[in-house]
C-alpha cells in the first residue's frame, strides 16, 4: 500500500467526487463505510457502492462532516 493515504470518512459526510453523477449532481452523502462505500446522490437519491480505493481516487473534497451536520440541528 505504498503512496496511498488513509482517508478519515464517516456515515452521514457530504462529498465531492471528481465526476459528477448522470442527473448533474456533484454531491453525496455516505450511508456505509467499510470495504466498500455506500453513497447517496443528494440530487435523484440513487444509491452506488463502490470499493475503498477507487473511493479515494475519486474523491474531490469533503463538503461536510457529519460531526458538523449534527452539531448544527
Amino acid at each position: 500500500m505504498k503512496g496511498q493515504e488513509y482517508i478519515e470518512i464517516h456515515v452521514g459526510d457530504i462529498v465531492r467526487l471528481k465526476k459528477k453523477h448522470p442527473c448533474g449532481s456533484w454531491e453525496w452523502r455516505v450511508v456505509r463505510t467499510g470495504a466498500d462505500i455506500g453513497l447517496v446522490c443528494l440530487s435523484c437519491h440513487r444509491r452506488l457502492f463502490m470499493p475503498r480505493d477507487k473511493f479515494r481516487r475519486s474523491l474531490k473534497k469533503i463538503i461536510a462532516r457529519a460531526s458538523d451536520i449534527e452539531a448544527n440541528t
